[in-house]
């Protein structure tokens, strides 16, 4: 399919894009299907039972991830873009009490069930052939049999394909990629197109975008989805105390927020840094706690885009700040350029930490942000492309070993590391040409390659590295 900024950027719950976000999506599609009506019947009229098996990183990490309450709440049909987090509490505070699942109550076709945590059958040693995060969903009859089986892979970013629909037919995306003017799955496509147009890669990303949806919508979309982002960071700075979890990892954002506000009152650019690292931090805090934030491309690396998007909205020169639209154009065209960067990692490799590592999440965000930063500074798209590509050379071969299987360490600083990185990729590529000896398309495939050498134990199993060397309590 021709991936959009959409798709990107979507707005859900924390702390994980594929662990949380994804199964719920999944089990709300199942649960949809049992309300589907077929010749006078549904399903849901016959369920008297649940089967819910989970496979490889979901069952190794999923309670620290929260997978196993949001497939509760997406079987409740409710969905990761709507659910309000004190929706989430709610629920859960029912469920843990024993309460039975009401299935398929968001969807109008309440039958409550006596399922919960404790009923979900985990395999964190057996992953299934397409991806690890596997789930398999079965609805039972009265009588035992099974009314409906079907089994989904979250495969990052809150991405899900279902069993044996995930392969598409060659021409089939073909025909897809057709229906965009400017079609595109590597760095040289791209880079192809804005020569041959003299577009630029936000300019480009916006052509393919206004294939479904028009100009103002794209606007209005991508503005709300920066909202989002700000209204994360806003709420995480009113948070004090301890995380959830278990690790007694102490929230920093409001204290450092206080500091900062009396040391640079006049917001003098020497602290720009300062400001980037609390942003970074405030976000994925907000993560960790289970708020709303957007996935950008994942909640692990949520924090990364909106901390340079703050930097670009705040100490960029020669940027005109002159009215409001001045700074929403920015940040539109900051997110079309990040996006386009973000498919080229979704077509060639993958942003999944299960699947290759942290690289894949912080990585490819760094590697969009430094390309957005370089497109809004007035980058040329060659610059653009070094830019993204420095980013990720020096994210290569980073693991994901989340301690308890926690987004919170070594992800929540992680986050602040990777936004300064990306502007510093930024501004190293506009010192420059655009002319550079290592490709974006080299790099992408390289980290594809690193993802599938490295040892499983590195990628959301909480089996090595910090995960088994860091003392939890």
């Amino acid at each position: 399919m021709a991936i959009s900024a959409f798709d990107l950027f979507t707005v859900g719950i924390g702390p994980s894009s594929s662990h949380t976000v994804g199964p719920m999506r999944a089990a709300y599609q199942f649960a949809a299907k049992l309300v589907a009506e077929e010749s006078g019947t549904r399903l849901i009229d016959s369920l008297a039972g649940l089967r819910v098996d989970l496979y490889g990183s979901l069952a190794a990490t999923g309670r620290g991830h929260g997978t196993f309450t949001a497939v509760l709440l997406g079987l409740e049909g409710f969905q990761p873009h709507l659910i309000l987090p004190e929706q989430v509490d709610e629920r859960i505070a029912d469920i843990e009490a024993g309460k039975p699942l009401r299935v398929c109550a968001e969807l109008g076709h309440r039958k409550d069930i006596q399922y919960g945590v404790p009923d979900m059958i985990q395999h964190p040693l057996t992953v299934l052939a397409r991806h690890t995060n596997g789930m398999k969903f079965q609805a039972l009859a009265e009588n035992g049999g099974v009314l409906l089986e079907e089994t989904y892979f979250s495969i990052g970013g809150g991405f899900i394909v279902k069993e044996g629909e995930e392969d598409a037919p060659a021409n089939e995306i073909e025909e897809d990629l057709k229906q965009v003017p400017y079609p595109f799955r590597t760095a040289v496509e791209l880079l192809g197109h804005c020569r041959d147009t003299g577009l630029s890669i936000s300019e480009i990303m916006m052509a393919n975008e206004e294939t479904f949806r028009s100009k103002e919508e794209i606007r209005e979309g991508l503005l709300h989805i920066w909202q989002v982002m700000e209204d994360c960071k806003d709420s995480a700075l009113k948070r004090d105390g301890i995380l959830p979890g278990g690790l007694k990892v102490r929230r920093r954002a409001p204290e450092w927020h206080e500091k900062l506000r009396k040391e640079d009152k006049d917001r003098d650019p020497k602290y720009w840094q300062e400001w980037v690292n609390l942003v970074a931090l405030a976000v994925n805090e907000e993560n960790a706690t289970g708020g709303r934030v957007v996935t950008a491309p994942t909640n692990g690396a949520a924090g990364i885009i909106p901390a340079v998007g703050f930097y670009a909205t705040h100490y960029s020169p020669g940027i005109s700040w002159a009215t409001k639209e001045d700074k929403q154009d920015v940040v539109v065209k900051y997110l079309l350029a990040s996006a386009a960067i973000g498919v080229l990692y979704k077509e060639q490799a993958s942003i999944s930490g299960a699947e290759v590592g942290c690289q894949g999440e912080v990585g490819s965000a760094s590697s969009m942000a430094a390309g957005g930063l370089a497109e809004i500074l007035g980058g040329t798209p060659a610059q653009v492309e070094n830019a993204a590509e420095i980013a990720m050379e020096h994210n290569l071969g980073l693991t994901c070993d989340p301690i308890g299987g926690l987004v919170q360490v070594p992800c929540i600083e992680r986050n602040a590391i990777a936004a300064s990185k990306a502007i510093n990729a930024a501004k190293m590529a506009l010192m420059g040409d655009g002319d550079h000896r290592v490709s974006l398309d080299e790099v992408i495939i390289t980290m594809r390659e690193t993802g599938k050498d490295m040892s499983d134990k590195y990628k959301e199993t909480a089996m090595g590295g910090l995960a088994v060397n860091v003392v939890e309590c």
